[in-house]
């Protein structure tokens, strides 16, 4: 039985079932990339501190963010001293990101060249992958936490107001009721 499946599957690769674009790998577009690992778009947001996802949990679990909730400070009636908290909380979360985003493009580069040159060693590998996993922790950490010290900085009213702006709404239209405590 087997062979004959063997002998199925070979006619029907000479007869043209399968052609060389089927076997063409989805990362062809991708070897042109300066840092193959990473999109032009990666790294710029990478290197301009921009949050790429790294603070979803946060986000879509009723945690604003400062960048957002400054986009929406008239809505939610930010106070003069939450907007100015606010402003800070957003320049310490992007200065930090920005800071561990370069580090990471820079490594991301070293890790492709010593591909490229075939002069990667297993140390080498262990190492580099090591340094960029830790990095990008680091940014998602940064990220959570300016969401976690910007949600403190609101009341419940406030928090609110934000889910209904931004969108995120329950199943029946009503913005989720987070209390975190008293603000």
């Amino acid at each position: 039985m087997h062979r004959l499946t063997a002998i199925l599957l070979a006619l029907s690769l000479t007869q043209g079932g399968l052609s060389a674009a089927d076997n063409q790998s989805p990362y062809v577009e991708y070897t042109e990339r300066p840092i193959k690992a990473l999109s032009a778009e990666e790294i710029d947001g990478l290197r301009a501190g921009r949050g790429m996802g790294f603070a979803l949990a946060a986000e879509l679990n009723g945690y604003p963010g400062p960048l957002h909730a400054l986009e929406v400070a008239d809505a939610i009636h930010l106070s003069e001293s939450q907007r100015e908290r606010t402003q800070t909380l957003y320049r310490e979360m992007l200065d930090e990101s920005r800071n561990l985003g370069e580090r990471i493009v820079v490594l991301e580069a070293e890790l492709d060249s010593a591909f490229a040159t075939r002069t990667l060693t297993d140390e080498r590998l262990r190492e580099l992958t090591a340094r960029i996993a830790e990095l990008n922790g680091r940014v998602r950490y940064t990220h959570l936490r300016h969401h976690l010290e910007m949600t403190a900085l609101l009341n419940p009213h406030q928090i609110e107001l934000y889910n209904q702006v931004r969108g995120y709404g329950t199943r029946d239209g009503h913005a989720r009721d987070h209390h975190h405590g008293d603000h």
